[in-house]
């Protein structure tokens, strides 16, 4: 199929004289033709990485690539190194299948080389339809597989690994990690198209680095996951390995993305088989919203490292209520002017009671650290030679961090 849309593209730049490249809806490099100069960054990025960055897309779509279902041409973009284009989309019965795309340098592209061109778009659109429903019915078993691996059904995804295995897609059960990759917006919502075009990229390239066959990657509402699987060998990378990569992926891939503010990978636990996956992607998904809440944790947040977190994360949202856990730091964090104290009862705490290392810490005179403790226990009711009541305030404190009611300096 291949091969019929490659002797298209040739000679549809055979007629037209220029070269001519052909994406698909999702702006992923289907085949090109013979390139010579003039080209830019843009165009000689899209044929080595058989894709056009998503910082790219979302300026094409600006400019109404997307809505058009007659030739466009767009300007050129100095700051992206992007020549002007011709553009024309490539349509089956009204469905927007992908694009056909020509370099313009000069604006020497006539209306009549235009016309010449847009006829071959009816070939090229069955060409292409045909193409993109094989691609599709092969990736909806591969995606169907991998939505049953992550549900709670045993036998279902005992089937799923088993499915999976006989069509080749993955090359061996065996250990399994999870890593899910969460894009953090301004206003809190799922990624828009353009997002979730750049999070697939960044799975998909870090799946190529790990082995096509020795992962998985599946697009959620707002996360994207990656199952690394199969026996260990000298070659695959660790986890940890996997998870950098996969940080670096994304900063590359949305860079420039004003919809997408910081990124964050979550690690999970490695289980021994494929169909105990889903409870490394349910501590890697848990990981991931941590760091999304606490951005002081960093870019890559592993569960082994989540402590009293790992705890909280299990409670559920009905039950995250601060004055459930202490009443008494309830009252304290309704009250801005109470941070200070708040901060230096965390840290008392976090150093198990030591005053001595806790003023050190704060840089702070013992009788200081005595008085802010005192108006603690004043302030919240409570006593902190009670060790029970450190153990709820610790842990109101922990869980004020994850719910965003307690917003320290550090």
């Amino acid at each position: 199929m291949l091969a019929e849309l490659q002797t298209i593209v040739d000679g549809l730049a055979a007629r037209v004289g220029r070269p001519a490249l052909i994406e698909d809806r999702r702006q992923r490099v289907v085949v090109y033709s013979e390139h010579a100069e003039p080209m830019d960054t843009v165009r000689r990025a899209s044929i080595l990485r058989r894709q056009t960055t998503p910082e790219v897309i979302a300026w094409f779509r600006q400019a109404g690539v997307l809505q058009s279902r007659t030739p466009v041409r767009t300007p050129a973009c100095p700051e992206l190194d992007l020549l002007p284009r011709v553009c024309l989309p490539i349509c089956h019965d009204d469905l927007l299948l992908g694009f056909v795309w020509f370099i313009d340098a000069e604006g020497t592209m006539t209306d009549d080389d235009i016309k010449l061109a847009s006829e071959a778009t009816a070939d090229l659109s069955l060409a292409l339809y045909r193409e993109n429903l094989l691609g599709e019915l092969a990736s909806q078993r591969e995606t169907e597989a991998a939505r049953t691996l992550l549900v709670d059904a045993p036998t279902s995804r005992a089937h799923a690994v088993r499915a999976l295995l006989e069509e080749g897609v993955i090359a061996a059960d065996g250990p399994t990690t999870a890593l899910v990759a969460h894009l953090v917006t301004p206003g809190g919502q799922p990624p828009d198209e353009v997002g979730r075009i750049a999070l697939e990229q960044a799975l998909v390239h870090t799946r190529r680095w790990i082995g096509t066959r020795a992962a998985l990657h599946l697009i959620r509402h707002d996360h994207g996951v990656l199952l690394m699987c199969g026996a260990n060998g000298a070659g695959r990378p660790a986890p940890e390995a996997a998870a950098t990569h996969l940080d670096e992926a994304l900063q590359n891939t949305t860079r420039g993305l004003a919809s997408i503010t910081r990124t964050v990978v979550g690690i999970g636990q490695t289980y021994d088989e494929l169909a105990e996956g889903l409870g490394s992607y349910d501590e890697a998904l848990q990981s991931a919203r941590v760091g999304v809440q606490l951005s002081a944790l960093g870019r890559i947040v592993a569960w082994s490292n989540l402590g009293i977190y790992r705890v909280l994360t299990r409670l559920g949202d009905q039950h995250l209520d601060v004055g459930g856990v202490h009443p008494g730091l309830e009252r304290l964090l309704r009250d801005e002017t109470n941070q200070v104290l708040l901060e230096t009862l965390e840290a008392y705490l976090d150093l198990a009671g030591n005053a001595h290392a806790t003023a050190e810490r704060l840089r702070l005179h013992r009788t200081t650290l005595y008085y802010r403790l005192q108006r603690v226990e004043q302030l919240a009711e409570t006593d902190l030679k009670d060790g029970n009541e450190r153990l709820c305030l610790h842990l109101a404190l922990k869980l004020g961090r994850l719910t965003g009611d307690y917003q320290p300096a550090r």
